[in-house]
């Protein structure tokens, strides 16, 4: 490439001779000959005049070495820039997901990235799930988490997991002390659901009809957020999947029991990419964190 032969002539610059050049070069001399002469033939001048057994630059070998130099120079740059992102120390990678997922898995894991990796940045959109692919299949983004994705032939599955779905209590409340409860339990309490815009809210429609339930919630909302802290505050108990409160469970704040029906069915996570989308260490980064945090999550 255009950098071998630059050096291959600097280096001769300084060592005054082809031979030291090789031997600096650790080539052999007849390489570093054959890179000169190839050099010269294309620009149509000599480079260099031979003055007393050394080997002195002409004019035109002047203006080489200036573009040399400053050539080598970049290069250099553009080398350590490269073995930043290879590193991972540095480089930038766009996740879109969807507001629950941000509000509630994302902020943990993130700092943890953050922590192990400082020169990394982050852009984090959030979308509805059609959005989030539509962004991802654009390029808009280089990573997609939603649930329920159907599969597509602009997307590449990275990782699926599966949440179960359950009841969502303040932690003294009733329910929170049994392992399991019935969708019938949930029923003699206020309850706070999902809006139907969520893909939650249609697998929870699907139970409720299985057992010919009728069912008015006291809220409903497209924030999960919402929905949370609505629950702490003691205005009803909600039915969201693990993933959605485990921080909240973590610290306390909530209590998450699961259903034991056979429906609502658990949400389905998957983690995708643009198919045929070319590999990039920061995607690769970020896309392992998340695989790990939610095994660590589901274990």
């Amino acid at each position: 490439m255009h950098a071998k032969v630059l050096r291959y002539f600097a280096a001769v610059v300084r060592a005054g001779s082809i031979r030291k050049a090789a031997e600096q070069l650790h080539v052999v001399p007849t390489a570093v000959n054959r890179q000169i002469l190839l050099l010269e033939d294309e620009l149509g001048a000599p480079l260099f005049e031979r003055v007393r057994g050394t080997l002195k630059l002409t004019p035109v070998g002047e203006i080489v070495l200036e573009h040399a130099r400053a050539t080598l120079h970049a290069f250099d740059e553009v080398r350590e820039r490269i073995a930043a992102v290879q590193g991972l120390q540095q480089g930038e990678v766009t996740l879109a997901t969807t507001a629950g997922l941000a509000s509630a898995f994302l902020p943990a894991l993130v700092q943890r990235v953050r922590a192990e990796h400082p020169g990394l940045r982050l852009q984090l959109l959030d979308a509805p799930v059609s959005e989030v692919l539509r962004s991802v299949q654009a390029g808009d983004a280089d990573l997609g988490l939603a649930y329920d994705v159907p599969d597509s032939a602009g997307l590449r599955v990275l990782s699926e997991s599966d949440w179960p779905i359950g009841a969502v209590l303040p932690p003294g409340h009733a329910l929170a002390r049994q392992p399991s409860v019935a969708l019938a339990d949930c029923l003699g309490h206020p309850l706070i659901l999902p809006a139907p815009a969520l893909s939650l809210r249609a697998l929870l429609d699907g139970a409720f009809a299985l057992g010919a339930v009728r069912v008015a919630p006291v809220v409903e909302s497209t924030s999960t957020a919402l929905v949370r802290a609505l629950v702490q505050r003691g205005v009803g108990i909600a039915l969201l999947n693990r993933l959605d409160v485990e921080e909240d469970c973590r610290s306390g704040a909530l209590a998450f029991v699961p259903l034991r029906d056979a429906q609502p069915r658990p949400q389905t996570l998957r983690l995708v990419c643009r198919a045929g989308a070319d590999a990039n260490p920061t995607t690769a980064l970020l896309a392992r964190h998340l695989v790990e945090g939610l095994a660590q999550l589901q274990a």
